[in-house]
């Protein structure tokens, strides 16, 4: 599959560990920058934001039992991909957790990669047509083949921005943002782990 063959040996290498991501994104933010070449005042702030989101969750996220149990029982050597970026908010509300399944098994490795610095792969990986993030691409490390991906949302999330694309109805992104940080704040992380959870088992058919 092409898509995997961009997916190179050295690309992996040079991806982050989560707790590098998280000191990067850090360390951009002491100097008021975010990741990426756009480095306006709105994508900074927008930064800040999501890194609050992100200490937030991984002190408070719990894995569900039903994710644990999967987790525990995964034979396969597999490697976890991950496009993302510090400012967009989808991935400060997902990554986080992803981080949280992967160190659960020893047999998943995970890197970070970010998005604008491997359009390449990005664009094997479109959803309806667009770069969103974050992407999850799970690789069986033997066979070098895809187990399965996941991203850039859970799909109740994924159904309210394609809604707001196709009937805007006078509303703003922002208010349409607010509603779906809100529904990760009730969500707290269970559809996620469940939808990767099935595409675990999935995969170990």
């Amino acid at each position: 599959m092409e898509s995997v063959e961009l997916i190179t040996p050295d690309v992996i290498a040079s991806g982050m560990t989560y707790e590098e991501y998280r000191e990067m994104i850090n360390s951009l933010l002491e100097e008021g920058k975010t990741t990426g070449e756009n480095q306006s005042e709105q994508l900074v702030e927008y930064a800040k934001l999501n890194n609050q989101r992100m200490n937030r969750i991984d002190k408070k996220t719990a894995l569900i039992e039903q994710a644990a149990n999967v987790l525990k029982n995964i034979r396969r050597p597999q490697t976890w991909i991950v496009l993302t970026e510090g400012w967009c908010g989808d991935a400060a509300q997902n990554v986080p957790v992803i981080a949280k399944m992967a160190a659960a098994s020893d047999k998943i490795t995970l890197k970070l990669l970010l998005r604008d610095e491997h359009l390449d792969i990005m664009d094997a990986y479109l959803t309806n047509g667009g770069r969103s993030i974050p992407k999850l691409i799970a690789l069986d490390d033997e066979a070098n083949e895809e187990l399965f991906t996941w991203g850039p949302r859970p799909a109740p999330v994924q159904e309210i921005m394609v809604d707001f694309k196709n009937n805007p109805d006078g509303r703003e992104r922002k208010e349409v943002y607010q509603h779906i940080h809100k529904w990760y704040a009730d969500d707290k992380s269970e559809t996620m782990q469940k939808e990767i959870a099935d595409l675990i088992k999935d995969s170990e058919k």
